[in-house]
């Protein structure tokens, strides 16, 4: 069934909840407490579905779409899944074991649908996942194509090692060297004091110095920063405090004579866990309080109940490649919907990009 999200929160929130702690593959940006944080302050498009895969009682999966006007660069309207600027995964939540079973029955929804026009693509999906299985899986089964069109690989942090052991095997020693100095010479700046929030009192006061922190730099400059508009601090300290209430939220902050000059925001879903957000200030960066905090964030390694942690960092990210071993590769998958016009849609676009994608590699010889 197609249903509203506005409301969603509140409809199926103890069904949503369930579906989250019995994922095929955790996603904080597909949970309640992310998904209606932005539902409640951001612009949303128009139209937003929420595609809801029931079995009796029990939640299968959750979808929320929308209608793009574009495919790429041709003006094509198609259906796809609804991701905002602050959404670093599109993975849907689909209930383990029953990944062929809500593909098929949002296939079926989307081929009956009037208002569906094109095709579906899914962007941010884990490339060989149990969801994207799922779905190659349900299009196999009806001999429909499942194609990967854009790939994109993302450094992951890999649990096995203890947090000294896994600097040590993926930093080099002449790096490692380089910055135990800038520590040190920190250090002489004033007291240097590493904290995790702990205390449900401080969220607040903690949210407020990030997005303080974030909106000194180089992104407050250019009017990116979460605090320099109203919705978007609106929306991650609200995003804050439901991940907080809901046992998912981790933050980290480096302080120099008690003011933050790094400070990390995670999302712990076991088995897995999501960095989200970073700030540094600048008027430090000759002592690399980023990666400081990075290296900080090693202590999630000592957790039993964490086995990897997605990035969400852009792919060659200078900083987070230079520390983190792992990869993880992130696609964006097309399939053809029902009905002759659908599927003509489909085969010019996917014609196209092949075309394109053929010029590309013949220019880089």
């Amino acid at each position: 069934m197609t249903g509203a999200i506005a409301d969603a929160g509140d409809r199926i929130g103890t069904a949503w909840d369930d579906l989250a702690a019995q994922a095929a593959e955790p996603n904080a940006f597909a949970e309640r407490w992310f998904v209606m944080a932005g539902v409640r302050h951001l612009p949303l498009p128009a139209p937003l579905r929420l595609v809801e895969v029931w079995e009796g009682d029990a939640l299968i999966g959750l979808l929320p779409l929308t209608v793009e006007p574009r495919y790429g660069r041709m003006p094509v309207r198609h259906v796809a899944n609804w991701l905002h600027h602050h959404n670093f995964l599109g993975t849907p939540l689909v209930r383990r074991g029953r990944e062929r079973d809500f593909w098929a029955a949002v296939l079926a929804e989307l081929d009956a649908a009037a208002w569906a026009p094109g095709l579906l693509h899914l962007n941010g999906l884990v490339e060989d996942g149990p969801v994207h299985r799922g779905l190659a899986a349900a299009t196999g089964a009806i001999g429909r194509r499942c194609d990967v069109v854009h790939r994109l690989v993302r450094a992951q942090l890999d649990a096995g090692l203890a947090p000294e052991a896994y600097y040590e095997a993926n930093v080099r020693k002449k790096k490692r060297k380089e910055l135990k100095r800038l520590a040190a010479r920190l250090a002489e700046q004033g007291h240097v004091e590493t904290r995790r929030l702990c205390d449900a009192a401080e969220l607040m006061p903690w949210c407020e110095d990030f997005l303080a922190l974030e909106r000194s730099g180089w992104k407050g400059r250019a009017g990116s920063a979460l605090g320099s508009r109203a919705d978007t601090a609106a929306f991650f300290c609200d995003m804050l405090a439901g991940a907080h209430a809901a046992g998912r939220l981790d933050m980290l902050r480096i302080d120099l004579d008690g003011r933050a000059i790094a400070m990390l925001v995670n999302f712990l879903t076991p088995p897995g866990a999501f960095s989200f957000k970073i700030a540094f200030d600048e008027d430090h960066a000759r002592f690399s309080p980023g990666v400081l905090v990075q290296i900080e964030n090693l202590q999630l390694l000592v957790r039993g109940d964490i086995a990897w942690m997605d990035s969400c960092a852009a792919e060659n990210h200078p900083m987070i490649d230079s520390l983190w071993g792992g990869r993880r590769p992130i696609v964006r998958v097309s399939v053809p919907l029902g009905g002759w016009r659908r599927r003509a849609t489909f085969a010019i676009v996917r014609a196209a990009e092949d075309g394109w994608a053929r010029l590309r590699r013949r220019g880089g010889r």
